[in-house]
């Protein structure tokens, strides 16, 4: 038995809890509304301020999927209780970020400003032009658009310009040595 899966999940004050019989899983709360489908080699049930994830066989399949699908809804719950933050950094002289209107203007060297849309859920603020804070209720979609935010400059490996998520430790390789003959 999976022991992340056997955990039941609380469900706290203020937060509802719909299951469909397709598996749809709808969860509503301070923060927003998410819905996601799961597999139907799992059922899913709400036992008073409880939802519980049981598996229907004891195939390997099952048995990951299990314990997997009750860590995305345990985020889907903390996503609309708490939410999620993702913080990214911005290390280069001139390098700068700003929000224009629905999007993210970041200038990265290049010979013109990097423009991004904002997507509808989620939430973008810039502090002092160098840190870019991501909110959001689903966790997934955080890290995915802070992963393509960092994408228009990784950090470089030997100046270590670039952007880069917060506390991340960039190794820097050594650069070209003169030497003598």
């Amino acid at each position: 038995m999976s022991r992340i899966g056997k955990k039941p999940i609380d469900i706290p004050k203020g937060v509802e809890v719909s299951i469909a019989p397709d598996n749809t899983v709808s969860v509503k709360g301070p923060k927003g509304q998410i819905s996601y489908k799961f597999h139907p080699n799992v059922s899913i049930v709400k036992k008073e301020n409880q939802i519980v994830v049981e598996r229907k066989s004891d195939d390997p399949f099952s048995r990951a999927i299990h314990g997997t699908t009750r860590a995305l809804l345990n985020n889907m719950v903390k996503g609309v209780t708490e939410g999620f933050t993702e913080e990214l950094e911005i290390v280069g002289i001139g390098y700068r970020a700003a929000v224009k209107g629905n999007n993210l203007e970041l200038t990265l060297g290049y010979s013109h400003p990097v423009i991004y849309p904002i997507p509808k859920d989620v939430q973008i603020t810039v502090e002092n032009n160098t840190n870019i804070k991501i909110t959001g209720v689903d966790k997934q979609r955080v890290g995915q658009v802070a992963a393509e935010i960092r994408s228009f400059r990784e950090p470089d490996p030997y100046k270590g310009k670039g952007i880069r998520y917060k506390g991340e430790v960039i190794k820097l390789k050594a650069g070209k040595t003169v030497g003598k003959k």
